[in-house]
């Protein structure tokens, strides 16, 4: 009996302090807040050595070999909650047990990854700021491509996301942005920037709440609509618009996007802090911008300017298949400053420069068919000449001919594979060619021609319509029977294009 006293005084004293203790609040849930299925975003998974050959990274940028470069991740909570703290930012920077394991994945495991952005962010982060500040945006968020692209103009999502900012398709075509199988603006960082700043500015207008805006950025409003319903309407509250209140409610790729975006505030501007070697520039890169009205490709720029192909598909990731089409209508080519005014001087040359091969046919005419050309194919050896191009070798010459490289080596009496540029090689090749034949007809009645009536001849190509007494008329003393027996002919039929042996009397 006392014993069964105990135990309902016990219940009834946890029940009151239960009741005395205060509800979690909004900021404690921030706090505090944790996940033991975190998922990482795609970009963690950037190759980073096929990022490093980048040739931007390559001829612009290098890393500083004065810094440490040892792992630290003894950093305390507090200097975490510091560090966040004193950062100049509009958009709420909060600390918890999510965000401080995305910082830990940053400077920890993908420290290569931050190395290689920050290389790129030198370029890049001057057109998200511009962007952004057009539209009256926090700066803070040009640190969103970090998460969703890791700074490549070219990443593919596995949903299909495009470009820095990854933008589906469906949503870039609402925005404005080209894309079809030449263009695609979610490549071009000016573009898709200014979009994106737009696309932003929309999301706030719609929440009012930084966080919540850019979790709608990831996954769409409807996804964030619908966590706010449900998570008002498990709790009773219609009035919840915390993105750390719906958390658990939001999918769980975009659970982690908030903290991934505050990681990559802290590790993009405490690098240092960490011994992350940043990317110094080796050289300022100035570019300029050209309006193209002609259709031209990268091959006849760079060939013309002397400058790689690779420069300018960085400079312009928009054009997939290297083709400007301004022929369609006028498009932006950026290049460096000093390259700009030599396009201008050398544009009749850029377009001239193996036309055949770049130009784009509208009309075309089927070659005609005739019947009574005759003949067979045999094979005959050609000779051609070939000037050899920049980075050209043996090899590469031999497979565009479909000869061996040896064979090359005799015919220039070469003995090793050294070539220079500019030199004239001789490429003997074999070419199918047609031999005429005279048809057998016309050799028979020839023939018997010579050796009997020893008759002259002339040739009349049949016309569409035409009847053997239509062209029988048209020869002075000729019949129909005259054609037939020089022709070899028994009936009346005859074809357009028929080449006929005339008797001349």
């Amino acid at each position: 009996m006392q014993k069964a006293i105990l135990t309902s005084l016990i219940a009834v004293g946890a029940a009151m302090a239960a009741w005395a203790a205060p509800a979690p609040t909004i900021l404690t849930i921030k706090e505090t807040i944790s996940d033991t299925a975190i998922v990482y975003p795609e970009s963690f998974e950037t190759d980073t050595r096929a990022m490093r050959e980048n040739w931007y990274i390559r001829n612009y940028t290098a890393l500083d070999t004065e810094v440490d470069d040892v792992v630290s991740d003894n950093t305390s909570d507090e200097v975490f909650i510091e560090r966040l703290k004193a950062l100049p930012t509009e958009i709420e920077m909060v600390y918890n047990p999510i965000v401080r394991s995305y910082i830990e994945m940053y400077i920890t495991r993908r420290r290569d990854l931050v190395e290689t952005m920050l290389g790129m962010s030198m370029y890049y982060m001057p057109i998200f700021e511009q962007a952004l500040e057009k539209e009256g945006m926090p700066l803070e968020l040009k640190y969103l491509p970090v998460i969703e692209s890791a700074l490549n103009p070219v990443a593919v999502s596995r949903a299909g996301a495009t470009g820095l900012w990854q933008f589906m398709i469906g949503t870039a075509k609402g925005l404005g942005l080209e894309v079809n199988t030449l263009i695609d603006e979610r490549r071009d960082p000016y573009r898709s920037s200014e979009m994106a700043a737009r696309y932003l500015k929309e999301l706030y207008g719609i929440y009012g709440d930084w966080s919540l805006a850019i979790a709608a950025y990831n996954c769409g409003p409807g996804n964030v609509n619908k966590a706010l319903r449900r998570a008002g309407a498990d709790s009773g509250d219609s009035g919840k618009k915390d993105y750390w209140e719906i958390y658990y409610y939001l999918p769980r790729e975009t659970r982690g996007y908030v903290p991934a975006f505050i990681a990559a505030n802290y590790v993009m501007t405490y690098f240092k802090c960490h011994n992350i070697s940043p990317g110094l520039a080796k050289k300022p890169l100035i570019t300029d911008t050209i309006s193209i009205d002609r259709r031209v490709h990268f091959n006849q720029i760079s060939a013309v300017l002397n400058m790689p192909v690779e420069e300018i598909r960085v400079l312009n990731p928009q054009y997939r298949k290297d083709i400007i089409p301004g022929n369609v209508h006028p498009y932006k080519l950026i290049l460096p400053s000093q390259q700009v005014y030599s396009y201008i001087m050398s544009e009749d040359s850029i377009l001239a420069y193996d036309s055949n091969k770049y130009a784009l046919r509208t009309v075309v005419t089927p070659a005609s068919y005739d019947e009574n050309q005759g003949g067979s194919y045999e094979r005959k050896a050609v000779t051609k000449y070939h000037k050899v191009r920049r980075g050209e070798s043996l090899s590469v010459i031999a497979r565009k001919y479909g000869v061996t490289v040896s064979s090359i080596k005799r015919a220039n009496g070469l003995r090793g594979d050294g070539i220079q540029r500019g030199q004239l090689l001789k490429i003997t090749t074999n070419q199918r060619v047609r031999v005429k034949d005279v048809a057998q007809g016309e050799k028979t009645t020839s023939t018997k021609t010579k050796s009997t009536k020893k008759q002259a001849t002339r040739r009349h190509k049949v016309k569409s319509g035409e009847t053997l007494s239509e062209i029988a008329m048209k020869y002075r003393g000729v019949t129909v029977a005259d054609i037939r027996r020089a022709n070899g002919i028994r009936g009346s039929r005859i074809r357009a294009g028929q080449t006929l042996l005339i008797p001349v009397k």
